[in-house]
């Protein structure tokens, strides 16, 4: 899907590419830890004990034995994030990244893809504004580059708000990791949004390797100083505490 110059509506995520195995290498890789048998023999197991995967993957996920998900890796394309999003995206070094170059790609007319946050799309009269400051940004970068200013040096017109593509791949603990910290409500509504959608298709994917995988709350805890008042904290300990209570009854 190509990306159009002008305000994008949301970030999009595709996954790209992933290993063949990915809960049964961890599973392999974890009795690898605790058996006698060599790892080709362990592996072979898994198609006629497939519970006996689950459980030892559940095991591992559980007590915190995070190396065991090392062995496999995801890759995404994302879409229509924008700089501000990236420059917070880049920080997780465990993460691998290729993103579109300002320095290479020159944008036709002027014309660049932009993100408007929603709760500047919700005021009119300022959602114009910012519209018509992205088109005089357009207007001085396309003057710049027809002044024979190479792309590399027009780029500086560019705002944070320039959206752009990426390519990120990372092991599965490194994603486990990531969406700890950017599935929570404290982290920017725009790397989130990316988050939930790699969540989602790692959940839908590889169900037994991310059961738990997201912020902290939805495994019983928050790190963050004001976590206990968090809407949704309170939210996940509650239908936690209802589960417990519907199990009891039982």
């Amino acid at each position: 899907m190509p990306q159009s110059a002008g305000p994008q509506t949301s970030v999009r995520v595709v996954l790209l590419e992933k290993s063949p195995n990915p809960t049964a290498m961890t599973a392999t890789a974890a009795r690898t830890c605790y058996s006698a048998k060599e790892p080709d023999a362990i592996a072979r197991r898994w198609s006629e004990r497939p519970d006996d995967m689950r459980k030892t993957v559940d095991r591992v996920r559980d007590a915190g034995h995070h190396s065991t998900l090392e062995h496999n890796i995801f890759i995404f394309g994302v879409s229509g994030l924008s700089r501000a999003a990236t420059h917070q995206l880049v920080r997780h070094r465990h993460l691998q990244f290729d993103q579109q170059s300002q320095r290479y790609l020159a944008f036709k007319n002027g014309e660049f893809p932009y993100v408007k946050p929603k709760r500047i799309a919700s005021l009119p009269g300022l959602s114009e504004r910012y519209d018509a400051l992205m088109t005089e940004i357009g207007s001085a970068y396309q003057a710049l580059l027809a002044a024979g200013v190479p792309s590399e040096d027009a780029r500086f017109v560019l705002p944070n708000a320039a959206a752009s593509n990426l390519v990120v791949s990372g092991n599965a603990r490194a994603w486990y990791q990531f969406l700890t910290l950017r599935t929570c409500n404290m982290a920017q509504w725009e790397i989130r949004e990316m988050s939930f959608q790699v969540l989602r298709i790692l959940k839908r994917e590889e169900p037994v390797l991310f059961k738990d995988a997201g912020a902290t709350c939805v495994r019983g805890y928050c790190n963050e100083p004001d976590g206990p008042n968090c809407p949704r904290y309170i939210a996940v300990v509650r239908a936690q505490r209802n589960g417990l209570t519907q199990k009891e009854r039982l």
